[in-house]
């Protein structure tokens, strides 16, 4: 018989959240052949990353979209028979009704509260720990992360020799490219914009902007657009128009499907990326790569940015250590060094090399939805 799946979604304030879950649903759907129904409370966010309408995922009625039933998850619940597996994602509350149904099946349901990412050395240490709850069901904290001890990190069966053969073949990426209305002059170097409004990035930019090497920013709607036309001096901008300020040209191109949003992170050179959903891609993307974490009051954010880049800056060269965690925890604390632009850009051939090996590191590891399987198989 398939396993059957309920993943729950709560979105708190970006695509982070839902972006997790969908990627996890569909995962789970098409490589493990399970039963799983996605539980969403923000439709139009969702909507966005599967390049769909959200009417067509509000209401009462369940959408078939890549092997995943999404429902509209609504504050007026209504009963439903719970899954074998019970996904709480990032601590989201679940109904009471669905609570107390899950204690109520002949084999109660596996409840996994499903942690957000993290380097911190505590994390496998509590991977895959139980907690008793009221109604007499074990919730199990699962843990994602970057060591053969946590859950890993989500990554398809086919991610790399997708990536590997878009990167191969330069006719793919200027082809999709031109789909975005992007022509890339060959001098320049490509990045990604997809951050935080950050008070450090006008004059990043100006850095950037008055350096030797050209570069070509594009820039998908999201927070960040309005401090990027602030720079420009421009209260609007138009989707695809090129803005030139001196060796700088930035391109606004649409908010992206998921899909989408990788072939943009292969194609650059540089990719500037936010939260978990797009920090993960970012590494899958094997380029090198700026992370803005998300903000938390008191600087608590801090001790798990310092602690991811404790692992990936291990084997890098003192300098260039030294230049990455530099940028890193300057961009983060809103402020800009001396030498932002070389700082954020050294390393060269290094960082490449380094990028693509820290990537096939991480792909030796199990990936999350492996790992969730197999602790239900183990459970069962």
């Amino acid at each position: 018989m398939r396993t059957s799946w309920d993943i729950f979604c709560h979105v708190i304030d970006n695509y982070g959240d839902a972006g997790v879950c969908w990627r996890l649903a569909r995962q789970l759907a098409v490589e493990y052949d399970a039963e799983v129904r996605l539980w969403v409370d923000d439709p139009e966010t969702l909507a966005r990353l599967c390049a769909l309408v959200p009417s067509e995922i509000s209401g009462d009625t369940p959408r078939l979209i890549d092997g995943v039933w999404v429902h509209y998850w609504s504050s007026t619940w209504r009963n439903v028979v719970p899954a074998d597996v019970v996904i709480e994602a990032f601590a989201c509350q679940l109904p009471l009704d669905y609570l107390a149904a899950m204690a109520e099946r002949s084999r109660p349901s596996l409840w996994l509260n499903l942690e957000y990412l993290s380097a911190e050395e505590w994390v496998a240490g509590c991977h895959g720990l139980p907690s008793l709850q009221q109604n007499g069901l074990q919730k199990y904290f699962f843990f994602p992360g970057f060591s053969p001890e946590t859950g890993g990190l989500l990554r398809e069966a086919d991610l790399v020799k997708r990536r590997t053969e878009f990167q191969q073949s330069e006719c793919a990426k200027i082809q999709f490219l031109r789909s975005l209305g992007v022509e890339v002059a060959a001098e320049s170097a490509l990045v990604s914009l997809f951050c935080y409004d950050s008070p450090a990035l006008g004059q990043w930019l100006d850095a950037v902007s008055e350096g030797e090497v050209k570069r070509h920013f594009l820039v998908p709607a999201g927070r960040v657009v309005a401090d990027v036309c602030r720079w420009l001096g421009r209260e609007t901008y138009e989707l695809g128009e090129p803005y030139q300020r001196g060796n700088v040209c930035i391109q606004f191109i649409p908010f992206l499907s998921q899909r989408d949003y990788d072939l943009l992170l292969w194609s650059c050179d540089f990719n500037v990326v936010r939260g978990e959903d797009s920090f993960v891609r970012a590494q899958w993307a094997a380029k090198p790569f700026l992370w803005h974490i998300y903000p938390q009051q008191e600087g608590a954010h801090f001790p798990k940015l310092d602690a991811f880049l404790h692992c990936y800056t291990e084997g890098l060269s003192a300098d260039l250590k030294a230049a990455v965690v530099g940028s890193w925890r300057a961009w983060n604390a809103g402020v800009l060094p001396a030498d932002m632009q070389g700082q954020l850009f050294a390393g060269g051939a290094e960082l490449m090399g380094h990028s693509a090996r820290w990537c096939a590191r991480l792909e030796g590891q199990n990936n999350l939805a492996e790992s969730l399987v197999q602790f239900y198989q183990n459970w069962v």
